[in-house]
């Protein structure tokens, strides 16, 4: 479904970033050596770290939420575009993770910030912020807002279970043992060049079942079981495969670019071997990637905040950045974004 072609007058583009790691670190060795004591199970040395190339990740403190995580990262996007809280009139909450069912989390954050914007909440799965982004930018286009913080706070490490009681229970929630916590933001407000030119995206929901938390819901709203991710992380793959590039390549028709004509491509990463995949699917050159999956995990919807945060100061007014978008659901969403 294209939701809209490039070069879009007038022009919405992302003017500054904010990123928020946690303090504490956990390494997938001594996850591994937590779940095999609290579960009694023997499991081949070093089991996470070589099935996922992931050697640690960050995990949010006792009293740190997805709020919190927000905040932060909002802060800090909002002190690199020299603005305050109240020159802010939308703020988007962005996130798989979430602080409570309801109210939306997004009024937490805007009473933590001190803003008084339009509050609000969107979610979905780790394509999340991307969506976010992209509201943003419609609501400024359609004259509904003059400028735009989106935020995102992830804490999926509450999500892992690390007591499974056999080892059917701890490979139902294997592609939770790749789950980290971080914040990011973004501030959007109209721009006069480059901004967000291309915009597009492809859902599959025939495939929503293949992982996810069931918790919190009217399907499962009680019970501490459905409060883990559960998901098989090796068919949540292979759906992604079959799919295929279609929607990159589309990007690529319009904007008439090549994946190695851009500065950067930023792309969700929840394991090595499944970016080395992307990378070989899609022709990405090694050096365009943004690589933060060994030292950060799975961030979730995180994850494209944190390495635009990490490229942002680098990129020249007119180098391009390629951001391709995976969630569950699943959906596949691209956006092309010119530095102003």
């Amino acid at each position: 479904m294209l939701i809209q072609s490039h070069d879009p007058r007038p022009r919405v583009g992302i003017t500054a970033v904010g990123s928020l790691l946690p303090e504490d670190v956990l390494s997938s060795d001594d996850l591994q050596r937590e779940v095999a004591r609290r579960s009694g199970l023997s499991l081949p040395p070093r089991l996470l770290t070589l099935a996922t190339g992931i050697v640690s990740r960050r995990v949010a403190a006792p009293g740190v939420y997805a709020s919190t995580l927000a905040a932060g990262a909002a802060r800090r996007a909002l002190d690199a575009a020299g603005l305050g809280p109240m020159d802010v009139d939308l703020l988007v909450f962005a996130s798989a993770s979430r602080d409570v069912v309801e109210p939306a989390t997004a009024h937490i954050v805007q009473a933590d910030l001190g803003s008084r914007a339009h509050a609000v909440d969107v979610t979905n799965a780790c394509n999340s912020f991307v969506n976010g982004i992209d509201l943003a930018r419609s609501a400024i286009l359609a004259g509904r807002a003059r400028r735009a913080l989106v935020v995102t706070g992830e804490t999926p490490s509450r999500a892992v279970r690390t007591d499974p009681a056999d080892l059917a229970e701890f490979r139902a929630g294997f592609a939770g043992y790749t789950f980290g916590d971080a914040g990011a933001a973004v501030v959007v407000e109209a721009v006069e060049r480059g901004g967000i030119l291309d915009v597009d995206s492809e859902t599959h929901s025939e495939h929503w079942e293949v992982g996810g938390i069931p918790g919190g819901g009217s399907r499962h709203p009680r019970g501490d079981a459905y409060t883990y991710f559960r998901g098989d992380g090796h068919e949540l793959r292979g759906v992604f495969e079959k799919v295929g590039t279609a929607v990159v390549d589309r990007t690529l028709h319009r904007v008439g670019m090549d994946v190695d004509g851009f500065a950067k491509v930023l792309v969700h990463q929840v394991t090595v071997p499944y970016l080395e995949r992307f990378a070989e699917l899609t022709g990405v050159p090694s050096d365009r990637l943004v690589v933060t999956v060994p030292e950060l995990g799975n961030v979730a919807s995180a994850s494209i905040g944190v390495q635009l945060d990490r490229v942002f100061g680098e990129l020249a007014p007119g180098e391009r950045v390629l951001i391709v978008g995976l969630g569950g659901g699943i959906s596949i969403m691209t956006m092309v974004w010119e530095k102003s």
